[in-house]
């Protein structure tokens, strides 16, 4: 396939697309029974409840090709938002298409404009991108290490919580 990508922001016919390829991702990463990902709850984190952002890398014909989903997080020490990638998907056929170059640009884009010093992502140790994140310049955050507090030990500190207290209007 040869094509130059065109980037855009995710619309709400996208959404079908993007949500075939988070499945693709996850069957790539070998944890497709992890992903229960639905359009519908796609579409409330993009439109409804917008918690969530994305682009999708198109053909010629408009078809979604690669998606990047994301959100602003903020750095407490450089005093900006930032955006953390969760996730970056080109589908095999359009690999080495440019298709994925160009959703980090438009990340990169959206960062260098609004003044947020910071594109990060996470990634598994194992993924041959790995090559294409260290030609373009990322770095290995090796000194930061992830954790995640999730199903039943969530569900335990949740219960030591105060009760919430009452917000006045």
């Amino acid at each position: 396939m040869s094509f130059t990508a065109t980037v855009r922001p995710v619309r709400p016919e996208d959404v079908p697309a993007v949500v075939a390829m988070v499945h693709e991702l996850a069957d790539f990463e070998r944890a497709a029974d992890q992903c229960h990902l639905t359009a519908e709850q796609l579409e409330a984190v993009l439109f409804a409840e917008p918690t969530v952002f994305g682009h999708v890398a198109v053909d010629a014909s408009d078809r979604p090709v690669g998606f990047s989903l994301w959100f602003l997080k903020f750095s407490t020490w450089t005093g900006t938002s930032a955006i953390h990638l969760e996730d970056l998907y080109v589908r095999p056929e359009a690999r080495g298409t440019g298709a994925g170059g160009a959703l980090l640009a438009a990340l990169a884009e959206i960062c260098v404009r609004r003044g947020y010093h910071r594109l990060e992502w996470v990634m598994l140790d194992w993924n041959p991108a790995a090559e294409f994140y260290a030609a373009i310049g990322a770095e290995v955050t090796a000194d930061w290490v992830p954790y995640r507090l999730s199903g039943d030990a969530l569900h335990r500190l949740a219960e030591r919580a105060s009760p919430p207290t009452p917000v006045s209007r």
